[in-house]
Formats: structure tokens, sequence, C-alpha cells
């Protein structure tokens, strides 16, 4: 199985988020556990969910404004550990007009053990890596970018163009970031920021940049989703009628960042992140937009309801 290899090694927060220097790790995957993969269709074009994962964290970190009793009894209440919070990774194939696209190329093991699921669940549904022409992310944090490279060095993808937003670029890959945002340990930070360059080194000298707002190709645009980082994208894909809108990380977890209005701690400029969240949160409720949100529970599909409070996640009932 092709795997992400991290940048560093040992640096685990208390409750267990690691980035870890780890060989291909066997998983549960295809063969002991759920299916990792699910399909669905936005007009022509179609469309499939393939799990890279988990990772996670302090709920703290993802809800760094909560009140620390209300956090706890909403956690309780949703029937949620209290001293972790998991997240998906939710990356999403789409094939049109002969050509498959993937939307965010997830964590492999840059942040944790439990990431670098896509491959083998590409094969779920009969593809390798090399089956892949585009790659686009929303932005560079290492769960966003970590399969970019082998467990060897390699590009994963290998045949395929990928597209990155200019603005986290420069930010994160031409300099070295200024990460004192983080709600995290020093040494967190240094080894996430040697994680993005470890992971984008094999598509250094080849990489597409573009501009939040841009179209990428017939039926797949970008928005301009600032805050969270400096030049993160929403995705929107469409086909006749159909919709389907990618939120990437402007928010974590629906019950701390949709059904409650708290702030990521990740967030770099939190109230440029909030303008956005609101903009397109109201745009999804308006139009009743088809939502993946990428850290969601799997399958992370579902829509935006506007409340008197704020909004709330509806997830979408289950096709097979």
């Amino acid at each position: 199985m092709l795997t992400a290899a991290s940048a560093v090694a040992g640096l685990a927060l208390p409750t267990g988020t690691a980035f870890v220097q780890a060989a291909p790790v066997a998983s549960p995957g295809i063969q002991g556990g759920n299916v990792g993969h699910y399909r669905f269709r936005v007009g022509d074009i179609s469309a499939t969910v393939l799990s890279d994962g988990l990772i996670g964290g302090p709920p703290r970190v993802y809800a760094s404004n909560a009140p620390e009793a209300e956090l706890q009894d909403v956690l309780r209440r949703a029937f949620l550990p209290t001293e972790r919070m998991t997240l998906n990774l939710n990356t999403l194939l789409i094939e049109t007009n002969g050509r498959r696209i993937l939307l965010e190329a997830g964590a492999g093991q840059t942040m944790g053990p439990q990431g670098g699921r896509i491959f083998e669940n590409l094969a779920g549904v009969g593809l390798r890596p090399e089956d892949i022409d585009v790659v686009v992310v929303s932005h560079t944090h290492p769960d966003h970018v970590g399969n970019l490279r082998t467990a060897d060095g390699g590009k994963a993808f290998p045949r395929a163009s990928v597209f990155a937003p200019r603005a986290d670029w420069d930010f994160f890959v031409r300099n070295n970031p200024d990460l004192s945002y983080m709600p995290v340990p020093e040494d967190f930070r240094s080894n996430f920021a040697a994680a993005i360059k470890r992971s984008i080194e094999p598509v250094i000298d080849e990489i597409e940049l573009y501009e939040a707002g841009a179209e990428i190709v017939p039926g797949l645009s970008t928005l301009p989703a600032f805050g969270h980082t400096p030049g993160m994208a929403n995705f929107l894909v469409q086909s006749g009628s159909d919709q389907l809108l990618l939120t990437a990380d402007l928010a974590y977890h629906p019950i701390v960042n949709v059904d409650r209005p708290w702030v990521p701690g990740p967030d770099r400029d939190k109230d440029t992140a909030l303008a956005s969240r609101r903009r397109i949160f109201d745009m999804a409720a308006a139009d009743r937009l088809l939502v993946l949100g990428f850290h969601y529970p799997f399958p992370g599909l579902g829509r935006m309801l506007k409340t008197d409070a704020g909004y709330a996640w509806v997830p979408v009932n289950w096709q097979f």
C-alpha cells in the first residue's frame, strides 16, 4: 500500500494527536472493516468520497472560544468523547469529461498513523494512483497534502497535475511560516511546517498555482474562503442544475463549528475565517446545496440549515 511518510518523529499532543515517522501501517481497511468509499452523482458527474482515515486532538483545539463546561456538556450530549475529538479525512474523486480529479490529497501519516487509507480505498473502486489525472488541494496543511509523497519520497499520483492556492504556497512553502497563532505546542508547530514542505517535495517543480475564484476544469470552480489559511478555497462542483459544495476546513466538526458557533483554533485570521464561514454557510443554506465537509463524520455529506441561533447540520440519507 502506498502511504506518505511524515517529516518528523515522536511528537504527540496530550491526547495522542501525533506526527510520526512510520512505515506503512496495516489497517482494517477493506479487508477487516467497513468500506471507505461512498458513491453518488452530481448531475452527469460521477462522485466518490474516499476516506483517508482519521486524525484528531483535544476538543479545545477545534472550539477555541467555547466555555469549558458547555463544551464538555455539548460533547456528552452528542455521545462524543470529552477528551479527544476524532476528525475524518473525506477526499472526493470526481470523474468528468474523461478525467479523474481528486479534491484534497489527504494526510497520509503526517498527522498520525490512522491516515493514509486513500490508496486502499481507491483500489476498492478499481483504480490505482496512476489513474488520477488531477489533484486539487484547498490549502496546504499536512492533512490536505500529505499523500502527495510516497514513503520512499516519490510522487504518489505519478500522472497527475497538482493544483494549490498561490497565497498558501507563498506563505507555507516559499517562506518559513509564523504559526504562533496555532493553539498547540511549539515543537508541534515546527513539525507541522516541516511536514508541509516534505509532503510537497515531489511536486514542487511542477505545481500549478491558482487564485481562489478560478475554474480548474469545466464543472469545477473554486471559491475564496480565506482566513483558515491565507489562500484557502472551497470547491463548487456543478453539472446542469446539480451542485456540490466542498467546504474544506471552514469547520472541523458540525457539533462544535456548525450547530455551535465556536471558533476553530487553527484559523490563522479568525475574523476573516468567521466572515468566510458565515458567507458560505449562508449561501449553502439559501441555495439548499449539497455540502461535503472534509472532516465531518464519513461520508461527510449533508446540508446547512439556517436557524435563529445560526446554523444546523443535516446529514443526507445514505444512498444504496
